[in-house]
């Protein structure tokens, strides 16, 4: 299947994009038509396979590291793509951790509470912060997409900090919306739960949770990344233009929500 050029000779960076969904966006938006910068802070080998399949859609691909719960990093990651490319049209807030270790919220400590809400909030404030407010300098302005969660509709039992942090992540994005409008654009995407490999290779999963989450989910199945990678990316498209503060869900109704 050709996929539609909805970012030909645009700029599009994603952090986190060494593995998992990061990654099926950065390669989504080559496929569209896009040059990449792609991001990761511990995953290199993972960000230059992610490299090698953005050239291989004929486009550039540029790798830059960074810790973006230090402000300076990002600082100088934005410094790092700008440089190169000229210009950001595309930003695509990725990163995030889930607190995946924990099973229960018996097990949380002030050490995760502490790390999730850095990654989750702080880090994702600070990326909208940085590259938006240099987008506004930009003759076409930009778009920012941060990655949610469906999590803000029911809480979480097993992760608190991770549902404060995603809710948090919601009210990055209506502030921010407010502040760049009306030349950069700034929505949330909230996928529900996909076969990555880390929840591939959870226990739970495997006994028996994968087929309770389908057999709970309208749609029935449980996607991949790559399957709504497009949809992620279609809020920084043209069809998308009279967008903004949204919350873009995606998780085939199993947290349906209510006019």
């Amino acid at each position: 299947m050709t996929s539609p050029q909805r970012f030909a000779d645009r700029v599009v960076l994603v952090t986190g994009a060494g593995t998992g969904l990061g990654a099926e966006i950065a390669v989504r938006a080559a496929q569209e038509g896009a040059d990449v910068a792609i991001h990761y802070r511990s995953s290199e080998a993972g960000a230059r396979r992610t490299a090698e399949r953005v050239e291989a859609e004929g486009r550039k691909a540029f790798l830059v590291r960074a810790d973006i719960v230090e402000w300076a990093q990002i600082k100088r990651m934005a410094d790092e793509v700008w440089n190169h490319f000229g210009r950001l049209d595309v930003a695509v807030n990725n990163v995030g951790d889930m607190a995946s270790e924990q099973m229960s919220w018996r097990e949380i400590t002030e050490e995760a509470v502490d790390h999730t809400l850095a990654v989750d909030l702080k880090g994702t404030l600070m990326c909208t912060h940085e590259f938006g407010s240099r987008m506004l300098e930009q003759p076409e302005g930009g778009a920012i997409v941060n990655v949610g969660s469906t999590v803000v509709v029911r809480g979480s039992a097993r992760a608190p900090q991770y549902a404060a942090a995603k809710y948090g992540v919601l009210g990055i994005t209506k502030s921010y919306a407010q502040a760049f409008a009306p030349k950069v654009r700034v929505n949330t995407f909230a996928p529900g739960f996909m076969e990555t490999e880390r929840m591939l290779s959870r226990e739970d999963y495997k006994n028996g949770r994968g087929d309770t989450l389908r057999e709970m989910t309208p749609m029935r199945h449980i996607p991949k990344p790559e399957e709504i990678a497009g949809a992620a990316l279609f809020l920084a498209t043209p069809d998308a233009t009279h967008i903004t503060g949204s919350y873009f869900v995606a998780d085939g109704g199993y947290n349906m929500i209510g006019a």
